[in-house]
């Protein structure tokens, strides 16, 4: 019942449909984004990134601590906007006490630009997403050492000698690997224009053809696929998922629409995070 797609190294898993749920997994950086469904299989997850707080992104997060407290699972990470850190908070508290269980929870309150360290030369940044409520999209990156260009071409000895006597050879580069954004208008890629760089870019494509135009997604502060096909040349990713289709569409049309739609040069780097065919999931 999960959709699973593959977009360059990573594998993103999980459930989305706009206003109903989203939650999505991507295993090889250890992440669950959103949690707006309990997804039995994501409660081993240490760290969970939350967009915003509305119901379809947010209010299976109890849920998720319950399974694992089941699992036997402590405390886990939660990055989420600083301006919902403490409805948060106090919403997991209001349950652990209907259902005297603990909701204890790390939280990681991000505002736009700020960074985190997540180990093992894995970093996150936020920036700000343009919703009707405070929200993040989340990229994360690797800060790797890159030999500097006036230095390329010395054997690999003298590098060696010069390193060891201190002399700065290398600069510190962030290699983009996957970015996340929901929920928003889509000036954040104008905003946050190092999205289109990452190598994958989850983006929310909420409306797809004319039964919603741009302007009713622009007033719902959503992103319609009108808008994506107008800057096709501009993403530079080695894949492009899309997701957060409205349930006004079944998983057969959104396939269909995008598939017609798209030029071929985006058309061969999108993942359509949609059952191939059938109903949505309930």
């Amino acid at each position: 019942m999960l959709t699973e797609v593959s977009a360059g190294p990573y594998t993103v898993r999980g459930i989305s449909v706009g206003g109903v749920y989203t939650s999505l997994q991507v295993p090889e950086l250890g992440v669950v984004l959103d949690v707006g469904v309990p997804i039995r299989s994501f409660a081993g997850t240490d760290r969970i990134f939350l967009s915003h707080g509305h119901s379809d992104h947010a209010s299976a997060l109890g849920s998720l601590l319950g399974i694992r407290n089941l699992i036997g699972k402590g405390a886990p990470q939660v990055f989420l906007p600083a301006e919902i850190e403490a409805p948060v908070r106090e919403a997991l508290a209001a349950q652990g006490r209907l259902h005297q269980t603990d909701t204890d929870i790390e939280t990681v309150p991000m505002r736009p630009g700020d960074t985190q360290h997540l180990g093992h030369g894995l970093w996150v940044r936020a920036f700000r997403t343009h919703h009707t409520v405070p929200s993040l999209c989340y990229q994360f990156f690797r800060r790797v050492s890159k030999l500097k260009p006036e230095h390329q071409g010395l054997p690999p000895e003298e590098i060696a000698r010069r390193r060891k006597a201190g002399e700065p050879l290398f600069d510190e580069v962030d290699r983009l690997e996957l970015a996340y954004a929901t929920d928003t208008l889509s000036r954040v890629l104008e905003t946050a224009p190092s999205l289109l760089e990452s190598r994958v870019l989850i983006l929310e494509c909420t409306f797809i053809d004319g039964k919603r135009t741009v302007q009713d997604a622009q007033e719902r502060s959503h992103i319609h696929l009108d808008e994506i096909l107008a800057r096709a040349e501009l993403f530079q990713n080695e894949a492009l998922v899309l997701m957060h289709f409205s349930q006004a569409y079944g998983p057969d049309e959104v396939h269909a629409a995008i598939q017609a739609r798209a030029p071929q040069g985006l058309r061969d780097r999108l993942r359509i995070f949609a059952p191939p065919s059938g109903r949505w999931f309930g």
